[in-house]
């Protein structure tokens, strides 16, 4: 069985992986800000936008935590004396970390 592929229909572009900050960015825009979701939406940029976010999240909280963790004291020298409290540290500043990223990025 042949089928005829039409040459004037192209496949859809392909869209860009959206991780765990760009997809709250887009659930933020639906539930809050649905003037802005419908425009991109429309422009068909909302993928776009919520990649750029994600990848911009990441890089920020990348660049973040070494400092919060220098403040709160997790040092290498407390890793390998009391693992558990720098595990403790090192969750607290990740978390901190994170709500500063989505007040920042997420929620704005």
């Amino acid at each position: 069985m042949r089928r005829l592929i039409d040459s004037s229909t192209t496949p859809p572009a392909r869209q860009p992986h959206i991780g765990h900050y760009g997809r709250l960015r887009k659930a933020y825009l639906e539930g809050y800000r649905p003037d802005l979701y419908t425009a991109f939406v429309a422009s068909e940029k909302l993928y776009e936008h919520c990649a750029e976010i994600d990848a911009a999240a990441r890089s920020r909280i990348d660049l973040i935590m070494p400092e919060l963790a220098k403040s709160a004291g997790a040092t290498e020298e407390l890793k390998a004396k009391d693992q558990l409290a720098w595990v403790g540290l090192m969750n607290a500043c990740k978390a901190q970390a994170e709500e500063i990223v989505k007040h920042e990025l997420i929620y704005d």
